[in-house]
């Protein structure tokens, strides 16, 4: 028997990405599995429903999600549909069960394998699986070109007859995947560029993207590549210290996170008071609460003359790219357990075991 195989169609307001391509179609099929693409699910990513049909892959018109082994989704699909998923089933996405008690009442109602994928573990093997980090570096590419859209200057110099033009400067606060994508766009883009993270092991990186690294004097390494958490004498300095440098600031891209926590507030409804009027301020971390206390997460406001950007699901912006990357991690890590047409896991893999909810 052949593993049943779902890609769900995203019902998430903007969400345009796809758990699975006509490219990795092909290769489950190879796993032994056979797939059933819910109509429509990749045509806003750029990969109409023929395109799977002619990998081997069926349409599940009308069909019952209780007919899935293998359930494969970019974000939790809603509550209803969840509950259709069979017992025993596995469900793999990124789910975030702990953000609504209905999704994780749903995903507990009966026995399933549930993976989300943001809880991967941040390990070398693990980098092929790594939805996180391949869906950041779509995210703070966008983000970089919002800031230049949005900022009422050129970002490179340029010499006309009118006289010389200055470059932009551009900051950008965390150097995580999506910030360091966002330097590389800016410098791309022409800007003279900063980097702000207060894990002193990010300053080799953002100076090989020929970018500047700001050290304010705060240290905050912590586990696993990610950032602690700031004492909140730690916070004070760092922002005493941020604010005086904002002055000379023309646009900032912030993308600073904590796993599990809401969005650290890095710049305060002083700090953008202070800066000048015309900045702009691109706040990626908006889903999360975001780093400006001034950011409306899904707007773009204007605060005394600073425009703050809030952005939400910027990943889905670059939708055939984005889905192209998140459907290889998919198939990546459910190549762990999808074998010659059987469900094998090998709960001694730490990728599986940590990665399963409970």
């Amino acid at each position: 028997m052949a593993v049943q195989v779902r890609v769900l169609k995203e019902h998430a307001e903007g969400e345009r990405r796809v758990a699975a391509t006509p490219e990795t179609v092909k290769k489950l099929i190879a796993l032994g599995a056979q797939v059933a693409i819910e109509p429509g699910a990749g045509s806003e990513a750029g990969f109409p429903d023929d395109s799977y049909v002619q990998v081997g892959a069926t349409l599940a018109e009308g069909e019952a999600l209780s007919d899935a082994a293998l359930v494969l989704c970019v974000q939790a699909p809603e509550v209803p549909r969840l509950r259709q998923i069979a017992s025993g089933a596995t469900l793999v996405g990124l789910l975030q069960p702990e953000a609504d008690p209905l999704r994780a009442e749903a995903l507990r109602a009966v026995p399933r394998q549930v993976f989300p994928l943001e809880r991967l573990p941040r390990t070398t093997r693990a980098q092929a699986m790594d939805v996180l980090s391949s869906q950041a570096g779509m995210a703070g590419y966008k983000a970089a070109l919002i800031a230049a859209e949005l900022a009422p200057r050129f970002f490179p110099m340029l010499t006309t007859a009118a006289g010389t033009i200055r470059p932009s400067k551009v900051l950008v606060v965390g150097a995580g995947v999506a910030g360091l994508q966002a330097i590389a766009t800016a410098r791309r883009l022409g800007a003279q560029v900063e980097g702000f993270d207060v894990r002193p092991e990010t300053r080799e990186q953002i100076e090989s993207l020929g970018a500047r690294f700001l050290d304010l004097g705060v240290s905050a390494a912590g586990e696993g590549g990610y950032a602690r958490a700031l004492t909140e004498e730690e916070r004070a300095e760092q922002q005493r210290r941020l604010a005086d440098h904002l002055r000379g600031v023309d646009v900032v891209v912030c993308t600073a996170a904590v796993p599990g926590r809401p969005a650290p507030k890095i710049l305060s409804a002083a700090m953008v008071a202070g800066m000048k009027p015309g900045s702009v301020v691109v706040d990626l971390a908006a889903e999360t609460g975001g780093n400006c206390e001034r950011t409306r997460p899904g707007e773009t406001v204007v605060e005394a003359g600073v425009t703050i950007a809030g952005p939400l699901n910027l990943a889905s912006l670059g939708a055939v790219h984005a889905s192209e990357m998140f459907a290889r991690n998919v198939l990546n890590f459910v190549s762990l357990f999808v074998r010659e047409g059987e469900i094998v896991f090998d709960w001694e893999d730490e990728l599986l075991a940590k990665t399963r909810w409970v």
